[in-house]
C-alpha cells in the first residue's frame, strides 16, 4: 500500500530543520548547510543532485539511497521551492536545482498563490496546490500510481501532516550541530499522543539516523 513518507530530513541537536533568515544566498537558512554534511558526500547525493560520480558507500549512503526508493511523487512546502514570497512576481524562477531537478516525478508545491505547472527535464513536473495539504496528498497519490509519496519539507509542511496523523514513516538524520533558532520540528507536537514511536536507530560520525513510524 502506498505510504506517505519523510526521508533524509535533517535536524539539529536542538530540533531545527533549517536555519533562520532563508534567502537566495542561504537556501537552508543561516547555518543550515552544516546540518547536511552526512548527505553531501554520499554517492546518491552526488549522482542525483550534482550529476557526478563517486561518493561514500557507508551507512549514510544506505539511508540516502533508501530515501529515493519507490517514490512516485513528492510534496514540498513553498519555501522548499524557492525564496519568493507572496504573488509569483518572478515566474522565471523554477526552483533551486537548475533545469534537471533531482525528483524525476511529479512534485506538488503548497502555496497560497496560483501558478501554472512547470515541466522540467528528467520527468519532474512542478504542480502548485492552493487548496491545502489534503488536496496536495490526494493529487500526489493519484500521480504516484501506487508508489509512495515523499514529503520533502520544510518543517511547517511536515508538521501539518504529522498533526493530521497522515505520515506513515519518517526518517530523520540528527546532525551534531546546534542552530539556536530557526524552524523547530517537534515544538508543541505530542508525538506519543499522535501515535508515533521510534522503530530504528543507527549512529554514524556525521549523524544519528532514526526512523519513526505510526504505532
Amino acid at each position: 500500500m502506498s505510504k506517505l513518507r519523510v526521508n533524509a530530513f535533517t535536524l539539529s541537536l536542538d530540533g531545527y530543520g533549517a536555519g533562520p533568515d532563508q534567502d537566495l544566498n542561504n537556501p537552508l537558512g543561516v547555518g543550515g548547510e552544516a546540518l547536511h554534511k552526512w548527505l553531501f558526500g554520499t554517492r546518491t547525493f552526488r549522482r542525483m543532485v550534482l550529476g557526478k560520480d563517486g561518493g561514500t558507500t557507508d551507512t549514510n549512503e544506505a539511508f540516502a539511497a533508501r530515501s529515493f526508493e519507490n517514490v512516485g511523487a513528492w510534496i514540498l512546502g513553498r519555501n522548499m521551492f524557492g525564496p519568493i514570497r507572496g504573488e509569483w512576481s518572478d515566474e522565471t524562477w523554477k526552483g533551486w536545482w537548475g533545469d534537471n531537478p533531482p525528483y524525476h516525478v511529479p512534485v506538488f508545491v503548497l502555496t497560497h498563490h496560483k501558478r501554472a505547472p512547470i515541466t522540467m527535464e528528467g520527468g519532474t513536473i512542478f504542480h502548485f496546490v492552493t487548496d491545502g495539504i489534503h488536496s496536495a496528498l490526494e493529487q500526489a497519490r493519484s500521480a504516484a500510481e501506487g508508489k509512495d509519496v515523499r514529503v520533502g519539507g520544510g518543517v511547517a509542511t511536515i508538521r501539518q501532516y504529522l498533526h493530521e496523523k497522515l505520515i506513515d514513516e519518517m526518517h530523520l538524520a540528527i546532525a551534531p550541530v546546534l542552530l539556536g533558532r530557526g524552524e523547530n520540528l517537534f515544538a508543541g507536537l505530542d508525538m506519543v499522543k499522535l501515535g508515533y514511536e521510534c522503530s530504528e536507530q543507527v549512529a554514524t560520525e556525521l549523524a544519528t539516523h532514526v526512523v519513526i513510524k505510526r504505532s
